[in-house]
């Protein structure tokens, strides 16, 4: 890992903490700036971040965005935290398959449902609801009564899962699962998370 680091976040943005937490979980050293609104959606951000969004990770090297791939650089450039099974195996491949499912299922369910709540549209409520009880079904199947979802052994996948389930809870839309709700409240004791998203 580089030796400079800065995270960029916007005040409010739910995708940001969930990199701060990784790094916390590494040990690394790192700035955390947190902009205004204004500055976030401002010209020198838009150097940053082709779309002016956040996350942005800013290294020696370069600049760096999205935050499911930021999460997994950092797991990779610090292995001795071992948050990251080894290139080839198939638990490697399993956190590949749990940080993708937490960005291509599990936030646009998140997404769809806050949305839908927010609107006078029954059958998309409806509709948004069955889909975050089907994707909260699968997570469920993938924690199977354990702490975490890879061999009860704690990932970046936990991170990346657990950051939109953070998510989920924060704007009021968590899924209706108790197994859900207990993976999260156990991610919650970890000292890297508190410091994350304190």
């Amino acid at each position: 890992m580089a030796s400079m680091q800065r995270l960029f976040q916007r005040q409010g943005a739910g995708r940001p903490p969930r990199v701060r937490w990784t790094l916390e979980e590494v040990g690394a050293s790192y700035d955390y700036v947190v902009m205004e609104q204004e500055e976030g959606h401002g010209p020198e951000h838009a150097k940053r971040h082709p779309l002016g969004r956040v996350p942005v990770l800013e290294t020696d090297e370069g600049l760096l965005f999205e935050s499911a791939a930021l999460c997994l650089h950092i797991a990779d450039s610090h292995p001795e935290a071992h948050l990251i099974p080894p290139p080839g195996t198939h638990v490697r491949a399993l956190v590949y398959q749990w940080a993708f499912f937490a960005m291509t299922e599990l936030e646009p369910a998140v997404l769809r449902l806050w949305t839908a709540r927010r609107s006078d549209d029954a059958e998309a409520l409806a509709s948004a609801e069955a889909k975050m009880a089907k994707v909260a079904r699968a997570l469920e199947e993938g924690i199977n009564g354990g702490s975490y979802l890879i061999s009860d052994r704690f990932t970046v996948a936990d991170v990346i899962v657990g950051g939109v389930l953070e998510s989920a809870r924060h704007y009021g839309v968590f899924p209706d699962s108790a197994p859900l709700l207990a993976y999260l409240e156990g991610l919650d004791e970890r000292p890297a998370k508190q410091r994350a998203y304190s």
